[in-house]
């Protein structure tokens, strides 16, 4: 049935800015305080109580504006955007409406879709607003005791940033989430934590016939924080619009819950429109001015994001669109590889490196990049003993174990251990020549053309010296001795 239907995705992405303290007080933002531990009167909505805005959050709406390819307006409104919730203590929500921060931005995507669209595709962005966050209600399995309100979430800065309905399946939609949650993270205005809700998607779905210009009635799945379940929750969406539709029913504007669980979205409330928040610009909040001067000191300390990152990093080390993307994915191992080609002249041998023991290492252990034992400085040292020959390839792994788990560099390591590659001509050669005397059966069946078993003799001779032979003379003189 989907293919007689179009999908058109909306999504409004909440961005959880990393400020020290709250966007209009001066309360600590820090996730994991007891509850209502860093709460104040202006974040309980005491009267009387006055917002101060905090200058940092402009800042990175400014950055993730710039980031994202929109204008940053000159002059933007505080509204209030009212509604009732036991988590919300003011009754109403400090956000913006009609005059935003940032409009008319974009992203470019890649998918791996096929047919008309293809895999790049241009995702328009609406707007980007500010807004305070709401607190938290937790829900006990003891009915007696009923649910609580945390707030030491209220008031935390947020970034909504809202595309425009331009996707048209689940691929791209978890694409653009992916692009924009790597562009805060490179950004460092979020700590992209989505299990946390640092980065929290609602997805607006809808269906509508091929060829039909009039978007079909959307349903809003709200507050869904794994990529996973995004994909998933999008999925069972469309497939449920196109089944009422095709049974005769119509699609109610609503909005629904995802319950991964059962794999299903659920009904939750009906859909609010604008209207129904009353929007009207806050009173105790003065316009908001932007100079141009404000805006170019902010460009002028952006870090530089992962497109042009990508393109340096396969210009100035001639390395594949494939490794790139995957040493780019992190701003902070991205860091690291290009503080490890910086110090050695064999880029591809550090990005060898870092994409497989460093990364393997890495997450066998759960840790951060910057938790990583073997520094960028130790890593090079050991890629410069395996380039003047002084440690084979096979023998660096030794080398590398040792150096993650005691901090000691190659050198050291080497000296320590005793395992300095043999290049001694004489002394291979007498063990190549001790090993094909010890077989004189498989030397006479590689002589007849069974050539596979050079790599049994390449073994036994690596075996004979305790992998230090150099296994480039190995190779060279076996098949000098063995083809005699």
């Amino acid at each position: 049935m989907r293919k007689h239907y179009e999908v058109v995705i909306g999504l409004e992405v909440h961005v959880q800015l990393t400020t020290n303290t709250k966007i209009f007080c001066g309360c600590s933002t820090a996730f994991g305080s007891s509850p209502n531990s860093q709460t104040c009167p202006v974040c309980l909505g005491l009267p009387g109580a006055l917002p101060v805005l905090n200058r940092q959050v402009v800042e990175n709406a400014i950055k993730a504006g710039l980031a994202t390819n929109c204008q940053i307006a000159p002059r933007s409104i505080f509204a209030r955007k009212n509604y009732f919730y036991p988590d919300l203590p003011k009754g109403y929500q400090i956000s913006q409406f009609e005059l935003p921060i940032c409009e008319h931005g974009h992203l470019d995507i890649e998918t791996e879709g096929q047919g008309e669209r293809g895999g790049h595709q241009t995702i328009g962005i609406t707007r980007i607003h500010m807004e305070e966050d709401a607190g938290k209600l937790l829900h006990s399995d003891d009915p007696t005791t009923g649910s609580r309100v945390d707030l030491n979430r209220a008031c935390t800065p947020l970034l909504e940033v809202v595309s425009e309905p331009d996707m048209r399946s689940s691929d791209e939609a978890i694409a653009y989430l992916k692009k924009l949650h790597q562009i805060v993270m490179y950004l460092g205005i979020c700590d992209g934590n989505l299990e946390e809700g640092s980065f929290r998607c609602d997805a607006n779905v809808s269906v509508r016939p091929w060829g039909q210009e009039e978007l079909g009635t959307r349903a809003e799945l709200k507050n869904i924080n794994s990529f996973r379940f995004i994909k998933e929750g999008i999925e069972y969406e469309i497939d449920r619009q196109i089944e009422l539709i095709e049974d005769g029913g119509e699609v109610v504007q609503e909005t629904r819950l995802y319950d991964s669980n059962t794999g299903m979205t659920r009904s939750m409330r009906g859909k609010e429109e604008a209207h129904d928040y009353r929007y009207f610009p806050d009173p105790d909040l003065v316009p908001l001015i932007i100079d141009n001067d404000w805006i170019e000191t902010v460009r002028g300390i952006l870090p530089e994001l992962p497109e042009p990152k990508k393109a340096r990093f396969m210009a100035d080390y001639s390395l594949s669109a494939h490794n790139t993307d995957i040493l780019t994915a992190e701003k902070a191992l991205a860091d690291y590889f290009d503080a490890c080609a910086r110090q050695h002249k064999d880029a591809k041998a550090c990005a060898n490196w870092v994409m497989g023991d460093v990364q393997r290492r890495r997450n066998d252990e759960g840790i951060s990049v910057a938790e990583i034992p073997v520094t960028p400085e130790l890593l090079v040292g050991m890629l410069e003993r395996i380039a003047d020959k002084t440690i084979s390839g096979k023998i660096a792994k030794t080398v590398f174990e040792e150096m993650w788990t005691s901090g000691k560099s190659a050198d050291a390591i080497i000296d320590e251990k005793g395992l300095k590659q043999v290049t001694d001509t004489g002394a291979i050669e007498k063990m190549v020549d001790d090993v094909i005397a010890a077989n004189p059966g498989q030397a006479q069946e590689f002589s007849e053309g069974k050539d596979k078993l050079l790599g049994f003799f390449v073994g036994q001779v690596m075996k004979a010296s305790k992998g230090k032979a150099n296994p480039g003379m190995v190779n060279e003189l076996l098949c000098k001795k063995l083809r005699g």
